[in-house]
């Protein structure tokens, strides 16, 4: 499913068109891939399956990914070279895509808060407390023009000021009495009067213009450049129905690890008196989604039913389409990047695989005649998945290149 928004700084997006939510897809998978006992009890989940969101920026008519969120800045790679597009210099065009993802790397989100709330100028206790302050104020003013008034009205009983100095002219007298009186008569008329100032607390309650989404993020394995993107579906006041809106909002965020960090968001800019329809949060580093604790459709699955996962979507995706086997998944040895480093299998292999993605056996040349015997990588190569050799979009058994110096899997 797909949205379009318009960008407003920082990093928000708003529209009016449909909701945007997850699309249900099932997944079966079959008893050659169900999670078997072993030593060890049942085969641990180790992949989490879950409803992701793909952001992309228009630029130049084109939608491109981004692929990482840096300030205020939206990143993307413009025919391989980055661009950083600033959302601070007006509106930006973005897309959202929900789409299932299939992850290793899962991250903890705890103490979860995400409500409508207020911004400082329609808080209903920041109106109280400045109405308070302002009546204290109002009180104090009354007090000294009522002491100011009586004074004048003393001082007029026994003197009257002219140009001339100091009277008894009992006409002078009587006028300056009359103004004296209406002063204090002015002074004591209370709020609504002239005297006093203009504007009271306007009455806000439920009046909510903004969110608040707060909550702790940990990660076993390090983050080291992570953003955030929420999402959020709303319904304004008198919308018509099934009118829902949604706002987008996006922010790098500083490295996570197993000591929970706290993120807070506060974003007004809602219409007044919102309801809120939906939340979304979706956590990245460096591009790519992580799962949560809070992700939409989330599935924790085995590693062989996460590869068959990967086996229904990579056939699904290229229906009619003839290519090579290629590397999927797989667990590499805690020694392999100082072995890497150190120069070793820095040549091209070439691996059998069969039509389900398991390799068979590993050559150290492409017609696949001088078979490596060496133990070691036999036994990493083992513990690789593959995405299967295609014809006409069938698996069949084939012959993957790898060079695995430069394998990320």
């Amino acid at each position: 499913m797909k949205t379009t928004h318009r960008l407003i700084h920082p990093i928000t997006a708003w529209s009016s068109v449909r909701r945007l939510g997850p699309v249900l897809v099932a997944v079966t998978f079959s008893p050659a891939f169900a999670a078997t006992p072993d030593s060890g009890g049942a085969e641990p989940k180790t992949h989490t399956l879950f409803m992701g969101a793909d952001l992309s920026v228009e630029q130049n008519q084109k939608l491109y990914r981004v692929q990482e969120v840096v300030g205020d800045s939206l990143v993307i790679k413009v025919e391989g070279k980055e661009v950083r597009i600033p959302v601070d210099r007006g509106p930006v065009k973005l897309q959202v895509d929900s789409a299932l993802k299939l992850t290793e790397t899962s991250a903890s989100i705890a103490n979860f808060k995400g409500e409508r709330s207020y911004t400082t100028k329609n808080d209903p206790t920041a109106n109280f407390v400045r109405g308070l302050n302002e009546s204290e104020a109002q009180y104090a003013d009354a007090q000294y023009a009522q002491n100011l008034a009586q004074d004048i009205l003393h001082n007029v009983e026994n003197k009257v000021v002219t140009s001339d100095g100091f009277h008894s002219n009992a006409d002078v007298k009587a006028k300056q009495m009359a103004n004296a009186t209406q002063f204090l008569n002015t002074a004591n008329a209370g709020p609504g009067s002239s005297f006093y100032r203009a504007g009271s607390p306007v009455n806000t309650e439920g009046m909510f213009d903004a969110m608040d989404v707060a909550f702790e993020v940990s990660s076993e394995k390090p983050l080291d450049n992570p953003y955030v993107l929420i999402v959020v579906q709303y319904r304004a006041t008198g919308a018509k129905p099934g009118q829902v809106g949604n706002w987008i909002y996006a922010r790098s965020l500083q490295p996570i690890g197993r000591e929970a960090r706290k993120v807070h968001i506060a974003q007004g800019g809602f219409p007044p008196g919102f309801e809120l329809q939906g939340l979304q949060v979706h956590l990245y580093n460096r591009g790519e989604e992580i799962a949560t604790d809070i992700a939409p459709k989330r599935v924790a699955l085995t590693r062989d039913e996460a590869f068959q996962y990967v086996m229904i979507e990579y056939v699904n995706s290229h229906k009619g389409a003839t290519l090579p086997a290629t590397p999927a998944m797989g667990r590499l040895p805690g020694d392999w990047p100082a072995r890497v480093a150190g120069g070793q299998f820095k040549e091209t292999y070439y691996i059998s695989v069969a039509k389900d993605g398991k390799p068979t056996a590993v050559f150290s040349d492409k017609s696949c005649s001088q078979k490596v015997e060496d133990p070691y990588l036999q036994s990493v190569v083992k513990d690789i998945r593959f995405k299967p050799a295609l014809e006409q979009g069938k698996p069949v058994d084939g012959i993957a290149s790898v060079k695995f110096a430069d394998l990320a899997i």
